[in-house]
Parts: structure tokens; sequence; C-alpha cells
């Protein structure tokens, strides 16, 4: 091999090292997509919040003792698939308005991003305990939420648009200022209670063990991580063990988030695969039927004014596989990418009125979200945050005394400060 050979040889693989170094650096150093994750976490609990609290005068109907798929049926499910949900720890009425009510709180908790790390929990064992006790309730997107609860349990998903974010702003102000904040002891203190409940919960041998631990590891191992955390950050002489930590935390949420994009892309590319196999998506008149059918009608006259028109109902149908099945392989094409999933966004905004169903489309638009361009969610938070200064500014804007007569200064306009925008 001549010189010039091996020295085009070394600097190949010196750019590859760069840009290996380059990518670990970018896993490693930074939670990745802060915006995405936190419009996934506001999504997916705002959807959660408002089905259960549509739903809350016939929640004993639906999860509780007065459903159709009644204690007993729960409990032999639950024996055989082992999956988890507190409902089935009693059958007392009072217990499951407990759990409903912690459902609610956590999902409104979590949506404005109140100490994240525990709601985020929280809000996944409302959502499994509640499925898992009546697992033929929901209309798809009830699949969607399930799984994404569980990754949001992985994610730092309170880096922006939380009062978690606002809380720690303020603390790096006032600490710029000179000023010392009082320790936390709304953490230290809900990080007890919970391991307190889960202890009981132990004891009481109602958290499944199963494989290697099962659940209880789960639990326990997320109690025990919070824990080791706070000490870290608090007790630490040294930054090695808190930068340690950071890396892990940071690992685990780019994976969670890896996670969830795959998720969706999954869901769109079998949902659109499928249908290139059935004859009704073939023909182009797949769309027609579920509109006439009572289940799906909620507006009668809207479905019949749109299937009047054949050649629509043709290209609706078309384009809907069409969507599905190339959106997965436009994630490499920015622009591309961006055009479809407003096309699926509205896709899923019209199944919410023509089709009736809401939570479906609400789920599945918060599962798009991940893949929103972080200029445009900037823009969005820098829009929402104009908004809420001019709702609670109106009507204590003070007043501003115009220019005497003579006086030839021009009174200088208002300017509200900046204020960051919170979920």
């Amino acid at each position: 091999m001549s010189s010039d050979d091996r020295t085009g040889t070394l600097e190949s693989a010196s750019r590859l090292d760069r840009k290996l170094a380059r990518g670990i650096s970018r896993v490693t150093g930074a939670a990745l997509g802060p915006y995405q994750t936190a419009v996934i976490r506001i999504g997916f609990a705002a959807t959660w919040l408002v089905f259960l609290l549509r739903e809350f005068p016939h929640r004993r109907d639906m999860y509780g003792p007065d459903g159709p798929w009644s204690w007993d049926l729960a409990q032999q499910l639950i024996a055989d698939n082992r999956a988890f949900t507190a409902l089935m720890w009693s059958d007392s009425l009072i217990w499951f308005e407990i759990v409903y009510v912690l459902a609610v709180l956590s999902s409104a908790l979590l949506m404005l991003g109140w100490r994240t790390r525990a709601m985020s929990v929280l809000f996944m064992i409302g959502v499994l305990s509640l499925q898992n006790r009546s697992v033929f309730m929901g209309d798809g997107g009830d699949n969607v939420i399930h799984l994404m609860a569980i990754y949001l349990v992985f994610t730092r998903c309170g880096q922006v648009w939380s009062l978690d974010e606002r809380r720690e702003r303020r603390g790096r102000e006032a600490r710029a200022r000179g000023e010392r904040s009082g320790p936390d002891r709304v953490g230290p203190a809900l990080w007890g209670v919970l391991g307190f409940l889960l202890a009981a919960a132990t004891l009481a041998g109602k958290v499944d063990g199963g494989f290697l631990g099962g659940w209880l590891t789960f639990f326990w191992g997320l109690w025990a991580a919070q824990g080791l955390w706070w000490l870290v950050s608090h007790r630490a002489r040294t930054a090695e063990p808190r930068i340690f930590l950071d890396v892990l935390a940071n690992l685990l949420h780019n994976a969670a988030l890896f996670m969830i994009m795959a998720e969706a892309c999954l869901i769109y590319a079998t949902a659109g695969w499928y249908k290139i196999q059935g004859s009704r998506w073939q023909d182009g008149t797949a769309v027609y039927y579920p509109l006439h059918l009572d289940y799906f009608s909620p507006w009668p006259a809207l479905a019949e004014l749109l299937t009047a028109n054949g050649t629509l109902v043709m290209l609706v149908t078309y384009g809907t596989v069409v969507v599905q099945v190339a959106f997965p392989f436009t994630l490499f094409n920015r622009r591309v990418k961006n055009v479809l999933l407003a096309a699926m966004i509205t896709e899923h905004a019209v199944i919410a009125v023509v089709l009736g169903l809401p939570f479906f489309s609400l789920a599945m638009i918060a599962a798009d979200a991940v893949f929103l361009p972080s200029s445009f969610l900037r823009r969005l938070g820098r829009w929402a945050a104009r908004a809420r200064v001019r709702l609670f500014s109106r009507g204590s804007r003070p007043t501003i005394p115009g220019p005497r007569k003579g006086d030839q200064r021009t009174p200088e306009k208002a300017e509200h400060p900046h204020v960051g925008f919170t979920a």
C-alpha cells in the first residue's frame, strides 16, 4: 500500500471516529427533543384527563363493580396474563373511587408538569389500572395511551413547559441575585409517602413479583433511583456522580423517545399495509361504509354530504393508504415529512368530528407530535406566552399618563416582562 493510500485510510478512519464521538456525545450529553417530549406529555395527559372527566358519570359501569366485565372475570384474566391493575387489589367501591380520583389527579398534574418524575409513574399506574380492569373498553386510542404511558416514565418530559421547569428557573434566578432559596421539602415528602405506600402494598402481597420480580422490582427500582438522584444532587461533594447519573438519564430518555417514534411509525405502517390487502381499500370504497354505520355517524347529514361524491370517496380512500404507508419512509426528508404530518393530523381531526372518535384522534395527534419541528414548537410556545400575558394582564394594565402641555417627550410604551410558557 502506497503512502497516499495509507494517508487516505487514516483520514477516513479519523473522520469516522470524530463522527462516532459526536454521535455518542449527542446521545449522552443531552435529552433530545425536549419540546416534542413536553407536547407528548401534555397531549396524552390531557387526552386521558378529558376522557376520565367525560366518563365520570359512567365510571362504575365502565371500570367499576357495575360493569358487564365483572370483578371475577377480570380477576381470572389478570391471573392468566399477569397484567398490572391496582383495581384488582380489592373489590370495594371505595377503593375503586380512590383509584379513579387518583388517576384524574395524576393526569392533571402531569399535564401541568408538577413533579413529573413521580406523576409520570402515577399516571402510568392509573392508565394500566383502569384499562387492564376492563379490557373491552376503548376505541383504539386506549392502546396508544397504554404504551405511551409506559414510555413517558423513562423520559425527562418536564424540561420545558412545566411547573418543574419554572421552579428550577426561579431558583437559578434567585441564586444569580445572591439570594438563598429554601430547601425543597415537597419532593422528599412525596418520595417518602410513595415509598410508604409501596411498602404497604408489598407487605400485603398486592404487587405481583412474577418473573425476575416483575412489577415489584420495577416500582422499587424507580423509587430507589429517584432517591439516589436526590441524594447525589444535594449531598455529593464532587460533580462526577451527578454527571454519571445525567448520562444515564439522557440515555434512557433518548431510548424512550426513539421507542415512541418507532411505535408511531409501526402503527401507521401496519395500518397502511393491512389496508392494502383489503378489497374495499383496493377498489377505493372503504371510506364509504363506516360513514353509514349508526355507531360511527354522529352527524348523518355530514356523512351523506361527504359520501355523495364518488370521486371524493376514492381520493380519500387511496390518500389514506398512501399517507400511512409512505410516512415512515419520509422521515429522512424534512419537507415531505412535514407535509404528510400535517395531512395525518388533519385526517385525525376529521375522524374526530365525522366518525365521532375524539379520544382516538387526540391520542394519535399526540403521538404524531413527536415528529413536529422544534422551531415550530418554540414559535408555538412564544405565541402561547404572549396570549397568556395578554389574558392575565387584561384589566390590570397600569394607566400611562399622557404628555403634559409643552412637554416634547412622549410616554414610553409599556412593555410586559417576558413570561415563560407553562403548560
